[in-house]
């Protein structure tokens, strides 16, 4: 997995910043003020900074924006960052400033002098996020290298309020890696054993293979995988952290870890970036990573269904009519619509054997997400006022871009059948709303759920805030608030 820049506090100590081999970075606020490393860093260039936060392109920066001096004259760095922001910045600008410092730094080891500015991990965690790049299957790849030094007033406390911010970047790691990964690398056997391997954090992880899906009914969710040479599986992630007989927040992920659209083939055009169909499984292998490693006091479970969707002889042809693990029918109209095949039962069995508190799914569902929303906001769709507004506060609190879709029922007549309970599409109208609907007559009565179509923000083509271009991570944070906000114990 591609590890966190290493980034550690400390007191600031004037006497280094001129031996320092690397880049500097320092802050000057919109009046131009500088705090004492600042003020070194300015001597020992003859006013050099001075000039800089006075003049004229400086005042432009918006705030967490910065300006490089390159080979700077009087120090041994290789550049010095000069970064505009107040002495107490929003979190938003505090993690600008972090990913401008990450995008600059390369492979060097990198100095900031923060001195009093005030929410220094967020300047940490937004460097932590952007300092990313996946490049595992490159043959001149280079292991990570360089570390963060972040000198400041109270490095006690910014280290206390940064450790569960790297928990977080850690996981969003995590998710980036999985969503960036080819589909021959990252099979369904693959994803697995990644998830297993998370015991080592603290997780109980429970593989389930095709026997066991087969005797508990998972029969929409089998035949999404019956094309594939890839044995379709559920794992089952779970953090106790919380009181024993609390019940918990249920997380289910779609991980189609490739999805040709089986017989009913999608065009070859773009055909490739279709490894990342399993977004909605990373998000949820991320988050609980992140709930393992900074330890949060609160019961999640975390379940994905792992497949591959695949055209062969004995793949799901359209007009056959599956029975789900609830019991209803399904006449599969479209096989490339079969990310709600494989959450329907997931869903079913969460609720069966979980009695969660609430419950969120996560896929890469619809490109008619993407026409509504584009790629600035994943689509919400829920049964429930109080959880629904719980979780857009955290995705806006987190710069998650999320947004409430409608539900109701002239959107679930499209989905009515003439010889089944139901059809696995709706037609093109309302694309996106159909497959909600779907997926909520597979939620129980009584249980508060949510569902996250995040076709359009879980891998774009260009670079994001915290993200470049590629897998972004999405939804590791928001999650992860909503469980810190409405989920923990005291």
């Amino acid at each position: 997995m591609t590890q966190i820049t290493p980034i550690r506090f400390a007191e600031t100590e004037i006497d280094r910043i001129a031996d320092f081999e690397g880049r500097l970075a320092l802050f000057a606020d919109p009046e131009g003020k500088l705090d004492s490393g600042a003020r070194r860093v300015n001597r020992l260039m003859r006013g050099a900074i001075q000039r800089l936060v006075e003049s004229e392109r400086f005042a432009k920066l918006k705030p967490g924006e910065g300006l490089t001096l390159a080979y700077p004259s009087g120090l041994a760095a290789e550049a010095v960052e000069v970064i505009r922001s107040p002495r107490n910045p929003e979190t938003e600008v505090a993690r600008k400033a972090g990913a401008h410092l990450a995008r600059g730094r390369g492979r060097a080891d990198l100095l900031v002098l923060a001195g009093p500015l005030r929410r220094v991990a967020e300047v940490a965690f937004g460097l932590a996020m952007r300092d990313y790049a996946f490049e595992a299957h490159k043959s001149d790849a280079k292991a990570r290298a360089g570390e963060v030094l972040v000198m400041c007033s109270k490095p006690e406390a910014a280290e206390a309020a940064a450790a569960p911010l790297m928990a977080v970047a850690e996981g969003a790691h995590m998710t980036r890696d999985l969503v960036n990964a080819p589909a021959n690398i990252l099979t369904t056997t693959e994803f697995a054993n990644r998830l297993k391997e998370m015991e080592e954090v603290g997780l109980k992880v429970e593989v389930l293979e095709e026997e066991e899906l087969e005797a508990l009914g998972m029969r929409t969710l089998l035949s999404v995988g019956q094309g594939s040479d890839s044995p379709s599986k559920v794992v089952v992630m779970r953090w106790e952290g919380g009181a024993e007989d609390a019940a918990p927040l249920a997380l289910v992920g779609k991980g189609v870890v490739f999805d040709t659209g089986g017989i009913s083939l999608k065009p070859a055009a773009g055909m490739e970036d279709m490894t990342m169909d399993m977004g909605g499984a990373g998000v949820v292998a991320g988050v609980m990573r992140s709930l393992a490693l900074r330890k949060a006091r609160a019961n999640v479970v975390g379940l994905v269904g792992l497949v591959e969707n695949m055209p062969s002889g004995s793949a799901t042809r359209p007009g056959d009519v599956i029975t789900s693990m609830k019991g209803d029918t399904v006449e599969v109209i479209n096989t490339d619509a079969e990310g709600r095949l494989v959450l329907c039962d997931v869903m079913w069995y969460a609720q069966d054997r979980f009695k969660p508190a609430g419950l969120i799914d996560l896929a890469t569902l619809t490109g008619a997400i993407i026409i509504g929303l584009g790629h600035e906001n994943a689509g919400v769709f829920s049964n429930d006022d109080s959880l629904c507004n719980a979780f857009l506060k955290a995705a806006g609190a987190e710069q998650e871009g999320a947004w409430r879709m409608p539900l109701g029922q002239a959107y679930d007549d499209q989905l009515k059948s003439r010889i089944a309970d139901m059809k696995n599409v709706g037609g093109r109208p309302a694309g996106s709303i159909t497959a909600a609907q779907f997926l909520q007559r597979f939620v129980k009565e009584g249980t508060p759920w949510i569902h996250l179509d995040i076709a359009g923000v879980a891998s774009v083509k260009s670079d994001t805030a915290l993200a470049p271009k590629g897998a972004t991570g999405w939804g590791v944070a928001a999650l992860n608030r909503l469980v810190a906000d409405h989920f923990e114990r005291d």
